[in-house]
């Protein structure tokens, strides 16, 4: 059931960098026809293909945005709370270039996208925010690229293992984040090919058991992966 926006939900996507600065009239004519959706896990939000009728923010949960071509499946990239999907499809009034579904209970803002295009021309604040939003989206696609045509399977992994441990204040052990078989879709490989990956990346200190990572040689691990932050800093 759509339920309108309750002024904490405002507030949510207000402090979101894409909605930062605009003028407070603006931004009520932005999210007066919003509304917030609760969905169960594995509901496809979006087809690629299809119109671009809202601007999707995820404020609770997880959404997965993936690709098919031709009977197979890719993942494009897993969203967490808070961040807003997908901006160039509703700037554009074009077809979505993926598919959404849920990953698990989430909780949805949708922004009809006519309301977002008609802010644009009204604000050069939001303008701005959203060429940022669609730099950085772009940059974000040059940096994947990078990682899939200069990196074997086995230096993705190993890259994708390193910035996990990163986040998770270098601990020892740590989760994997992801199902292992989303994560061979990500990083561009099946998930028997994953499977041998995790195994070749033993003598250099990793140990996965399900979803359970335990690294004892950190440094060993770091210096095969050669990690750069032109590839893999999401912030560059």
């Amino acid at each position: 059931m759509a339920i309108r926006l309750r002024d904490d939900e405002s507030s949510e996507i207000r402090a979101l960098r894409l909605f930062s600065g605009i003028d407070d009239e603006n931004f009520s004519a932005l999210i007066r026809g919003a509304y917030v959706q609760n969905f169960p896990p594995q509901i496809e939000l979006f087809t690629e293909g299809e119109t671009s009728d809202f601007l999707h923010v995820v404020i609770s949960g997880s959404v997965e945005l993936f690709a098919t071509w031709n009977g197979r499946e890719t993942t494009m990239e897993t969203l967490q709370p808070v961040s807003t999907f997908i901006v160039a499809a509703t700037v554009k009034a074009a077809p979505y270039l993926m598919s959404a579904r849920t990953l698990e209970k989430s909780r949805i803002i949708l922004v009809p996208s006519e309301d977002v295009r008609a802010i644009f021309d009204a604000d050069q604040t939001f303008a701005r925010n959203v060429v940022t939003e669609l730099a950085q989206g772009y940059r974000g696609v040059v940096r994947n690229t990078k990682n899939l045509k200069l990196r074997t399977s086995l230096e993705r992994l190993a890259n994708y293992l390193v910035h996990r441990h990163t986040c998770e204040d270098k601990a020892d052990v740590y989760d994997l984040g992801i199902e292992k078989r989303r994560l061979a879709s990500y990083l561009g490989m099946t998930p028997e090919n994953l499977s041998r990956a995790i195994r070749q990346l033993e003598p250099y200190g990793v140990q996965i058991d399900g979803s359970c990572v335990t690294i004892t040689n950190a440094k060993d691990l770091r210096a095969f992966a050669k990690p750069s932050d032109l590839i893999d800093d999401p912030c560059s």
